[in-house]
């Protein structure tokens, strides 16, 4: 892998920062300069949104189909990996519906839970209002965001963990919106722990959701029934035999590994180290990564914009597609001491092993 100017800066790591800078007091140059070169990059295309997620969504269900359909085992293998890449791909938009202003891209939001939200069951509900907490500048790293472990600061066997977990999610969707979901209509008690235990795409087990209110609780009752209806569906017709066994586990497994493509993801973008106490914007940047190129894998493990994890953060109103002319323009425009370089990180095999390293050294320490 080669290197960019970018990649040669000299690395500072966070350990090594100034504690205001690190936990209290925000890098004002750094933040000022991130809002001043990027003041023109923050409306959305509507033509590349509808041509990527519509673009992606074809192909996904296309190769979907493949898998299905396909006799020889190498190929109907090959055709899955394309589905989990587009499909994921499609359904990484929804990390984009939680920041782009409602009617910017008009329909976006409606056509994209038809398409990918429902059919995967991961409507956008389980994610508005969830991610928007994380970028709470109180909220970040502490109990109470619901996309925050302290994951650097746990146990080896935590990792494996949260990625089974992952793997296993299509069948937990199935039970939530199959069985817990229209049972819960007949029960206040069931309803409650539906609503803040099992409503969320979150990490953070001590999150609860408060009940949905307006606008939201509307968009989110058509939307759970929508899955609701789905997924009863497809139990019934799996046990019918309308659709056979075989081409039900490939869904779930097509499904499966979207999400835990995703979780993978989710594992490094951010470094998982801290305590739970709050953090200024600065320190969360910094706890953030940025996989810029010229790598190239991130484009299908970090898609949508989501390998500028960090940058993200510092804004998150600029939309996907422009986050990486706003990365090279804060690179030139700020010089090598920034702390902006520090979020950058070559790839991501060394990402999981310093997580994991960290983890093996907090055993070493317990024991």
């Amino acid at each position: 892998m080669t290197k960019t100017a970018t990649l040669e800066r000299k690395r500072i790591p966070t350990a090594e920062l100034q504690p205001a800078t690190a936990r209290g007091k925000d890098d004002a140059a750094m933040l000022k300069a991130a809002a001043n070169l990027t003041r023109d990059l923050n409306a959305p295309s509507s033509a590349i949104y509808w041509a990527d997620m519509l673009g992606s969504a074809l192909l996904g269900y296309a190769a979907l189909f493949g898998a299905v359909a396909v006799q020889p085992t190498w190929l109907a293998a090959g055709c899955g990996l394309v589905a989990v890449l587009a499909l994921y791909r499609a359904g990484s938009f929804i990390h984009e519906l939680t920041h782009i202003k409602k009617g910017a891209v008009r329909g976006f939001r409606f056509t994209w839970n038809l398409i990918i939200g429902v059919p995967l069951m991961v409507p956008s509900f389980m994610y508005e209002g969830v991610h928007n907490q994380h970028h709470a500048k109180r909220y970040y790293g502490t109990v109470d965001d619901p996309e925050y472990l302290p994951l650097a600061l746990m146990k080896p066997w935590t990792l494996p963990l949260f990625l089974i977990a992952a793997a296993l999610a299509p069948i937990g969707m199935l039970i939530r919106f199959g069985i817990l979901a229209p049972l819960s209509m007949l029960s206040p008690k069931l309803r409650r722990v539906v609503v803040g235990r099992y409503s969320g795409l979150q990490i953070n087990p001590k999150f609860v959701r408060p009940k949905p209110e307006d606008q939201f609780a509307r968009d989110w009752a058509w939307q759970e029934t929508a899955c609701s209806v789905w997924a009863i569906a497809l139990i019934v017709m799996v046990a019918t035999g309308v659709i056979p066994l075989r081409d039900f586990l490939i869904f779930l497994g097509v499904a499966s590994g979207v999400m835990f493509l995703n979780q993978v993801r989710t594992l490094v973008a951010h470094l998982w180290e801290n305590g739970g106490e709050p953090m200024s914007v600065t320190a969360q940047f910094l706890d953030s990564v940025n996989v810029p190129p010229p790598a190239t894998l991130p484009a299908l493990w970090a898609p949508v914009g989501l390998r500028y994890h960090a940058l993200h953060h510092l804004l998150p109103g600029v939309p996907y597609h422009n986050l990486g002319e706003a990365h090279r323009r804060l690179c030139r425009g700020l010089d090598t001491g920034s702390v902006y370089h520090v979020s950058t990180h070559r790839h991501l095999s060394a990402l999981v092993a310093r997580l994991a390293a960290q983890t093996l050294t907090n055993r070493r320490k317990s024991a």
